[in-house]
């Protein structure tokens, strides 16, 4: 299955595959530049396939858990001050995603926006220190029942050149839903509750809509 972001590039891609595996076929006489040009193409086609491709993930929904948005590695986990929509200190997740992850972002809550904009902005490789506030980035405030705000927010990377965001404000979402797509290589910020207990660590790899990156304190207590 593949996201709809991509079926465009998908389809021009293996037009231009296609003709060039017929092409060199008939054209080429080189029978060593005939088989690079063609299995070089295929490789190509591959790797926008897999790229775009869009695993159906069926959350288990739970309104004391944040599920990650997407798939990645954790390379931040600190406590931060969010100056753009709260203006006051936040648990800052951060999911690093190589070209090879799913690109896909997930609703890592279920609720109703808040908040939804879009921000211009530079391309920064995604685990520089200010790609959260200098890069091109998409800023999400979702109203939960049970963690109150929080803000997830889609920063392109030095190769990403695209962020599609589909939040609407006073839309309601349902966590693990498909919330957006970021073309080649990015990264996702989570700022939550400074009460919310944190269930990933640094460097650990996540799945979006399916590894729990936090829970409420009561939960974790009860628990114990």
């Amino acid at each position: 299955m593949f996201h709809r972001e991509g079926q465009k590039i998908i389809t021009t891609t293996f037009i231009l595959v296609c003709s060039i595996i017929i092409l060199a076929n008939f054209f080429v006489d080189i029978t060593w530049l005939k088989f690079v040009l063609q299995i070089t193409s295929l490789v190509i086609l591959v790797l926008i396939l897999q790229f775009f491709r869009n695993p159906k993930r069926n959350a288990t929904k739970s309104f004391d858990e944040i599920l990650a948005p997407v798939d990645g590695k954790v390379v931040v986990i600190e406590e931060v001050e969010e100056t753009e929509y709260f203006k006051d200190k936040r648990i800052q997740v951060s999911i690093f995603m190589s070209p090879i992850n799913v690109h896909v972002t997930r609703y890592p809550a279920s609720g109703l926006i808040k908040f939804s904009k879009y921000h211009a902005g530079k391309y920064l490789v995604a685990w520089h220190p200010k790609s959260s506030e200098e890069n091109e980035r998409t800023t999400v405030v979702i109203n939960t029942p049970k963690f109150g705000d929080i803000l997830y927010r889609q920063i392109a990377g030095a190769m990403a050149r695209r962020i599609i965001n589909y939040a609407e404000v006073g839309e309601s979402v349902q966590q693990g839903e498909d919330a957006g797509f970021i073309k080649f290589g990015s990264r996702v910020d989570l700022f939550l509750p400074l009460n919310s207990a944190i269930t990933v660590k640094l460097h650990q790899k996540v799945t979006g809509a399916k590894t729990c990156i936090a829970t409420t304190r009561v939960q974790k207590e009860n628990e114990d």
